[in-house]
């Protein structure tokens, strides 16, 4: 395919997502994607599109009282490619929505690759281009040349903040005399199952004060001096920073026993650490909530302190790389182009969105802009009330851009309702954004 109408840069899930919008809308797009030519990220493994390099969590699928849960059936209503490629990758989650990462990221590039209106090429893109639409959606990881060249478009320098990964182990490794399967709540799923999709070590109280210690006391990655003084982010905060903050603050958290019936003793555990799920098979599992800075010896020797993985072996040990976004509210329009350059839209991490789900969605509306722009159409951003609307609403412009900070989907975005009592207000802002969706949807003009 050698005209292409839009250059798409950048092949993670707001890339490929973007890409697939604009090639469904019947546009030539030129996927541009830096892993496959010999370089890699620090985060990345492989040089599959839509790698999950963190978590291999959507989190939770309730469209009912979760607005995460929402966002996912408004890309699916969108006919989203990340949506639609995480089903056959399903893996059990509880409540959440979670997938085998290699089967997700196969099934994402397969599907771009045999599409007719999409080239996907392996290339490093160091400056961003004069001319002709563009979507950058380089993500955190974007390359230092790239990141200079966006910086200096910007007029600004660009910001950034620290993100943690979460070790994965090999289930065979896992003592489950000790451990138990069960959901927090013994709660079901959205694909049924009996409530038992994670495993959990329970914990005493001498053990949890012990590990708390540990993480205080191990032996932590060094910053570099430039890197210093950049902040983490509050979703996605080291488990040794949260242990930090006090020492109960990981039971309330992601060592919290609440909903947990130890079946030996019929009682919650004093803390527990979570296991999830990370492959179709069932071979490994993450350990939910345990970003780390750790150095990588501090960590198996820590982590073997946790009853059931006293034999703990890793697949992937944690580790911290640099998030890099833009002050999007001062710098987007409300299609997402940058304003000093208008043939330029953003998308994903870049743009001070948190999370998978939400990097895809604001690929997806990006694509959906830049289509409707190639093609002559005027397309509304999605209203405010929706999912979808407050997630573009906070990038491009509904916070204090002084105080900008990369922000997970929630319901502190949308409009208040004040008038809804508290315990209904979930089923209430779901209700009211599912009905303002459809009748934005009505109104948007498909490609023929």
């Amino acid at each position: 395919m050698s005209n292409h109408q839009i250059h798409v840069i950048g092949g993670g899930l707001a890339g490929s997502e973007a890409a697939w919008q604009l090639a469904q809308a019947g546009i030539k797009v030129r996927l541009s994607e830096m892993r496959g030519t010999g370089e890699m990220t620090p985060a990345h493994q492989t040089d599959g599109l839509a790698e999950l390099v963190c978590s291999n969590s959507f989190r939770s699928d309730d469209a009912d009282k979760n607005a995460v849960g929402l966002l996912h059936q408004e890309m699916r209503r969108l006919g989203s490619l990340i949506m639609d490629r995480a089903e056959p990758a399903k893996v059990p989650a509880g409540s959440a929505l979670a997938v085998d990462r290699h089967v997700f990221s196969d099934g994402v590039t397969r599907a771009l690759a045999e599409h007719p209106n999409v080239e996907i090429v392996r290339e490093r893109i160091d400056t961003l281009p004069t001319q002709g639409m563009t979507i950058v959606a380089t993500g955190p990881l974007t390359a230092a040349a790239l990141a200079s060249s966006i910086g200096e478009a910007a007029g600004i320098e660009h910001l950034a903040f620290f993100d943690a990964i979460a070790p994965v182990i090999h289930f065979d490794s896992i003592d489950m005399e000790e451990c138990w399967m069960a959901n927090r709540w013994d709660k079901i799923g959205p694909g049924g199952g009996e409530g038992k999709d994670y495993i959990n070590c329970p914990m005493n109280k001498e053990q949890y004060q012990a590990f708390v210690q540990g993480l205080l006391d191990g032996e932590k990655t060094e910053f570099k001096e430039w890197e210093s003084s950049t902040p983490y982010f509050e979703g996605c905060m080291p488990i040794e920073v949260m242990a930090s903050r006090g020492p109960e603050t990981l039971r309330h958290g992601p060592m919290k026993p609440m909903g947990l019936d130890n079946p030996k003793t019929g009682r919650w555990p004093y803390a527990v650490v979570q296991l999830r799920q990370d492959n179709a098979s069932g071979t490994l599992w993450n350990m939910v909530g345990f970003q780390t800075k750790l150095k990588h010896g501090a960590q198996v020797e820590l982590f073997r302190t946790i009853p059931g993985l006293e034999k703990a072996e890793f697949a992937r040990l944690g580790g911290l790389h640099r998030n890099t976004f833009i002050q999007s509210p001062k710098l987007l329009d409300s299609t997402l182009r940058l304003k000093s350059a208008p043939h330029i839209r953003f998308a994903g991490q870049m743009t001070g969105c948190e999370g998978y789900v939400e990097s895809a969605a604001i690929g997806l509306i990006a694509g959906r802009f830049a289509a409707a722009e190639i093609l002559g159409q005027d397309l509304a951003p999605p209203p405010a009330d929706t999912a979808l609307g407050a997630l573009l609403g906070h990038v491009t412009g509904n916070v204090e851009t002084a105080d900008y900070q990369p922000m997970n989907v929630n319901f502190g975005l949308f409009p208040t309702l004040d008038d809804v009592k508290k315990k209904q207000r979930k089923e209430a802002y779901t209700a009211r954004a599912r009905a303002s969706f459809g009748r934005w949807l009505g109104e948007v003009v498909e490609p023929a």
